[in-house]
């Protein structure tokens, strides 16, 4: 133990002086050693709480410091010369299947040939229900150093992980790798190039100047609609939905006769349009519209005049009963299979519940109404410029201590790239195979030419709203990823919910309202909270005063030094003389 004795009265002075100096410089040079971005409440007009790294950064923000991001700092990928294939490796793949078995056996069937290929590589398989549930595990488990080697998961998801340092690996390096790299000549499967991979596609899994994930599935969405009500009532389908041609017909729906009942379908219940997901139509209305929702930094552009026009006509057919969310009544596809829906959005992913004839029909059968179901792209504003966003999951690879487990984590991941995995994938729903190399092969275009056959493998609708992606792959979008777009893309779709709530509950819709509805949604998603970047704050250079005073501490400690060191000197003289 080290002591310092205090008799020395000048050498209390210097200790009392240097004890205020250094409080007073501390919170001058606190923020030198923080990361992240995040304010705090508020005590008067400032902020006094500042217990977090985010918390001090924010302090100072308050009283003038200049915040700058700087480049997230990424760990360089160290990829062994060869293989080992003398080790044992065993790596956890995390991924999510909503009870289709005939999804896990294609997962167990992969699983068990990659293994074939590669003895020594055991893949543990863990399947969730959601993504949501992934991605909140993967949050817990990056704290304990327990994250799984290869997991399915969404861009805006990985964002996140990056906060943890090193915690996914960028696959740049790996991509391009001649051995092991995306069709590399090591490689013992039949992998895709990174030129066969769809580059609208692999665009969302490139952030912060990096690829951090490669695609496994993609699907967009599709407007199901029931075409037998919409002749009834008089129109004829276009090539190429509008929104002034859904809102019409939804409209011309809603007539009752005396006692409540739909003339259109008879029935106490209609609902002309459901939206599944409002994130997607609110960012895709949006889009449409060359509005602002972000930047690729992360600068949020949401709230805005097209926001505002976008919600009035939300609230509008909420009010007249033309229009209500999944959120609020429930699965388009048992309305639309019902006959109490005209216009049902959903994935194509999610093309084998809608029809009479879906194979996974989620209705009692005596409920289903016979309708002849069409597939088309979702509303636009200009159908000669029609935008739809490109949705899908994709596959990271966490970072390990041994990077020969890394390289045998990334083996699996490209694997599951192969004609074998994406072709019988894709056949379980409506989702497109992300390579060219699967949707051009013999096999793939076979199966699509069977549409039809019959309601299972062959399910028209199914290979219907596949197509509709594969042949508008060129009008599909993603939206910039970045620590929190995940909050911005759930706070989209809030206001259009919040929206449909306050007009049922007959609440005024004005411009005092939407004003309220942008702080309130603001507030819950915390977007001003946002971090575009998980890599170290900088301040820029330290103010002049801070530097004098950092001087003049350092040169204070120094001289305490340099006292302390003249007195012992002068003791230990003064008691060999004695």
């Amino acid at each position: 133990m080290f002591f310092i004795s205090l008799k020395s009265k000048h050498l209390k002075k210097i200790f009392a002086f240097s004890v205020a100096l250094l409080l007073t410089v501390i919170g001058g040079v606190v923020y030198v050693s923080t990361e992240g971005s995040m304010p705090v409440s508020k005590i008067g007009s400032h902020s006094m709480k500042a217990e977090t790294p985010e918390q001090r950064i924010e302090f100072f923000r308050q009283f003038g410091y200049e915040a700058k991001e700087d480049p997230v700092s990424v760990k360089e990928v160290v990829i062994p010369e060869e293989f080992d294939t003398t080790k044992n490796y065993e790596i956890s793949f995390w991924a999510k299947n909503d009870t289709n078995m005939t999804q896990v056996e294609i997962y167990k069937n992969a699983i068990a040939a990659f293994e074939e290929l590669y003895p020594n590589i055991k893949v543990n398989l863990r399947l969730y229900t959601d993504y949501g549930k992934i991605y909140n595990d993967v949050i817990t488990n990056i704290a304990t150093d327990t994250t799984p080697n290869v997991c399915i998961t969404y861009p805006d998801h990985i964002a996140t992980y990056l906060t943890g340092s090193d915690t996914v690996v960028p696959l740049d390096t790996l991509f391009a790798d001649e051995k092991y790299g995306l069709g590399g000549s090591e490689v013992r499967f039949d992998a895709p190039s990174q030129e066969e991979i769809i580059p609208q596609f692999l665009e969302e899994c490139a952030f912060n100047g990096h690829y951090y994930a490669i695609p496994y599935m993609r699907s967009t969405e599709a407007c199901y609609v029931n075409k037998t009500y919409v002749e009834k009532l008089g129109f004829t389908l276009p090539e190429q939905l509008t929104w002034d041609f859904v809102w019409e017909v939804s409209e011309a729906a809603t007539a009752q006769d005396s006692e409540g009942n739909y003339l259109l379908n008879g029935q106490k219940v209609l609902i002309p349009f459901i939206y599944k997901s409002t994130d997607n139509m609110m960012i895709q209305m949006l889009a449409q519209r060359n509005a602002g929702y972000s930047t690729e930094a992360g600068e949020i552009l949401l709230f805005n005049d097209t926001t505002d026009e976008i919600l009035a006509t939300v609230a509008s057919h909420v009010e007249s009963g033309a229009f209500n969310t999944f959120k609020l009544a429930g699965y388009p596809a048992n309305f639309l299979n019902a006959g109490q829906c005209i216009f049902a959005i959903d994935s194509t992913a999610g093309a084998t519940w809608m029809g009479s004839d879906a194979p996974l029909v989620d209705i009692a059968e005596e409920k289903l109404v016979e309708f002849e179901t069409a597939v088309m792209t979702i509303p636009q504003y200009d159908t000669e410029h029609p935008r739809m966003i490109s949705q899908g999951p994709s596959m990271c690879v966490f970072n390990k201590a041994d990077p020969q487990e890394v390289l045998a984590s990334w083996l699996f991941a490209q694997f599951m790239l192969t004609n074998e995995v994406q072709i019988a994938y894709s056949q379980t729903e409506g989702y497109a195979p992300v390579t060219s190399k699967a949707q051009d092969s013999a096999e793939y275009r076979d199966y699509l030419s069977r549409s039809g056959e019959d309601n299972e493998l062959y399910y028209d609708v199914k290979i219907q709203a596949t197509e509709l992606l594969l042949d508008n792959t060129e009008n599909t979008f993603v939206t910039p990823v970045f620590n929190g777009s995940a909050s911005l893309r759930n706070a989209a779709g809030q206001l259009i919910e919040n929206v449909n709530k306050a007009v049922r509950r007959n609440q005024t819709f004005d411009e005092a309202y939407v004003d309220e509805l942008y702080d309130e949604v603001s507030a819950l998603y915390r977007l001003d909270q946002i971090s575009t970047t998980a890599g170290k704050s900088d301040f820029g250079p330290l103010p002049r005063a801070s530097v004098v005073l950092l001087v003049v501490l350092v040169l204070c400690w120094l001289g305490m030094g340099v006292y302390v060191g003249v007195s012992y000197l002068k003791k230990r003289k003064s008691n060999k003389n004695h």
